[in-house]
């Protein structure tokens, strides 16, 4: 199973724009996740869209498992 880390914001033109992280550490801590983004929209790190990051929306873990379909033994 695989997990990534998404931090959702807004731009200027209230577009959504997403930061994924593969394999955070585990627990995810929402104080350090909520400081990482404030640091984020502050320091103007990055852009979507030409335009600049002005709000967080939201964070979330997504959780992926595959399992696979055994195709020979059909």
């Amino acid at each position: 199973m695989s997990k990534r880390l998404e931090l959702k914001f807004r731009n200027e033109e209230g577009r959504m724009a997403t930061v994924s992280i593969d394999n955070p550490k585990d627990p995810v801590d929402p104080t350090e996740v909520k400081q990482a983004m404030d640091t984020i929209i502050a320091e103007g790190i990055m852009t979507s869209g030409g335009s600049t990051i002005t709000a967080i929306e939201y964070a979330q873990v997504v959780e992926r498992h595959v399992n696979q379909v055994p195709l020979d033994e059909a």
